[in-house]
């Protein structure tokens, strides 16, 4: 459900119930300014960031690396040509 600032402020008790069905939007003048949702999905959320934010391009190739050797599958790259 979508909230104005003011009525949300007023109404804290309904909006923290009302996270049980669907995180609720917050908005001041037609900008959303905060999303109130359950702690649950909150901590997923911070835990996937977190291994978002950790994750290099080099760890990408490394993950692709043993899953290609997982399903014994062979990656073709083409080769580099200098001109």
């Amino acid at each position: 459900m979508n909230w104005k600032l003011d009525e949300a402020q007023q109404k804290l008790p309904e909006v923290i119930d009302a996270i049980a069905s669907e995180p609720q939007l917050i908005f001041n003048q037609d900008k959303l300014v905060a999303a109130i949702v359950e702690p649950k999905l909150f901590q997923d959320f911070l835990a996937w960031y977190q291994q978002q934010k950790a994750s290099s391009l080099a760890d990408a190739f490394v993950e692709l690396r043993q899953l290609c050797a997982e399903e014994n599958y062979i990656l073709e790259t083409p080769a580099r040509c200098s001109d």
